[in-house]
């Protein structure tokens, strides 16, 4: 892997779920996507990696309409 820094998994489906506090478009909490802008290039990484699990571990699923607002 390169040293570049990792880009944002957003998919401008910004909908937080209450139960999980994840958003259904990239499945990251509200403290993950505000703080990605300063985080470094490991600490993405290893958000990068939960993800999956979480999206599995939570069913959830991007709303059906696209981003809201």
């Amino acid at each position: 892997m390169s040293g570049a820094d990792p880009c944002s998994p957003c998919t401008a489906v910004c909908v937080l779920d209450s139960d999980s506090g994840c958003c259904r478009g990239c499945f990251r909490t509200i403290a993950e996507i505000a703080a990605w802008g300063s985080l470094g290039g490991a600490e993405k990484q290893r958000i990068l990696g939960e993800l999956p699990a979480r999206r599995a571990r939570g069913g959830l699923q991007p709303p059906a309409s696209g981003p809201a607002g």
